[in-house]
């Protein structure tokens, strides 16, 4: 036992998945017990199956990894059943079982991989086309290694929960619950690493605030409950406007920051820092600013009202990125979008 306990030691620190910890010890296995085959399956019991998911085969004998068996048919089902850990004679202990007939098992021992609340994961096993006689001391290797493995096991699956947990929480921190867009923090990181891009790049930039106007008006008229439904509609229309390239976000409230990659800029460009006069560059923020407002001007279904609405203000500036970050790129989109917004309210009043 010593050898297996310091091959062992050596093994667990080293094995960073199931496989790397499985393979070495269904070697240790087969030289503790002498059988030709030693495997460890996965159990499946809504489906009623057994998987074989890593085995080793040296002799007559081939237990095929990626085997699939009904559960209610196998060795170990049996042996589970019946409290029965191993036996010299299959064929004459369980007679029914087709699996041990069409693989041709005369020599079985299993152990269950449990988690500690009882779980049973998979067996651990060990097999032969002859029949051997199985030590005692192979009996207490067998059980040894199986709970190795469950132990492992429940820390791959903790591990696994905790990435999944941190993943849900990392969106979460990032991702608006209301509308599911990006929120200011999202935003910012993309815009930042947007820029950098674009100076390494010599492009510019697309920095857009959307303001919707008469938003307090249809929470007052027809609830807070609508205005939620109002803002989810508005942001889903919007970002199906939005190029592939582009990135909508919600700041809070009834305020929304859309981001893009712009024209490229000349190599010695006079607006270095700021909103750029680039023809081609100008001409992709008014474009940007048409798709806006074409996209929330329209009619709106509000749970049992309908909502006539006249379009967001939208303003888009095109930047160089040179010496800016997101917040003053914001900005500058935010001093575009108060331009539009007054240029509407006045055109509104004069008719």
């Amino acid at each position: 036992m010593d050898p297996i306990l310091a091959e062992l030691s050596t093994t667990l620190p080293a094995a960073k998945s199931v496989e790397q910890l499985t393979r070495p010890l269904l070697d240790m296995l087969g030289a503790v017990t002498g059988l030709e085959s030693t495997y460890l399956t996965s159990i499946d019991l809504q489906a009623d199956l057994q998987h074989v998911r890593y085995a080793r085969n040296v002799g007559q004998l081939q237990i095929p990894e990626g085997l699939s068996v009904q559960w209610g048919d196998t060795l170990c089902k049996r042996a589970l059943d019946e409290g029965r850990m191993c036996t010299s004679d299959v064929a004459r202990c369980w007679p029914d079982s087709a699996a041990a007939r069409q693989l041709g098992i005369q020599t079985y021992v299993s152990a269950p991989v449990r988690a500690e609340d009882g779980v049973l994961y998979g067996t651990l096993c060990a097999a032969s086309a002859r029949r051997h006689d199985i030590d005692p001391q192979a009996e207490s290797v067998l059980k040894l290694f199986s709970s190795v493995i469950a132990s492992f096991i429940e820390r791959e699956m903790l591990v696994e929960q905790l990435h999944a947990a941190n993943v849900r929480l990392m969106s979460y921190a990032l991702t608006d619950t209301l509308t599911g867009l990006p929120n200011r923090r999202a935003l910012y990181e993309a815009l930042d690493r947007l820029m950098a891009r674009a100076v390494r790049e010599h492009g510019s930039v697309l920095v857009g605030v959307i303001d919707l106007d008469g938003f307090k008006g249809i929470n007052d008229t027809h609830g807070h409950q609508a205005g939620d439904v109002f803002l989810q509609e508005v942001s889903r229309r919007i970002a199906a406007a939005l190029r592939s390239s582009d990135m909508l976000g919600r700041l809070g409230g009834d305020e929304f920051v859309l981001i893009g990659p712009g024209p490229a800029l000349p190599r010695k460009h006079a607006d270095a820092g700021g909103v750029t006069h680039h023809a081609e560059a100008e001409e992709a923020a008014r474009a940007m600013e048409e798709r806006v407002l074409s996209a929330t001007l329209g009619r709106y279904a509000l749970g049992e009202a309908s909502v006539a609405y006249e379009g967001a203000s939208a303003g888009v500036v095109a930047l160089d990125p040179a010496g800016l970050d997101a917040e003053a790129a914001v900005q500058l989109a935010d001093a575009r979008m108060y331009e539009i917004k007054h240029a509407r309210r006045a055109a509104r009043t004069i008719h």
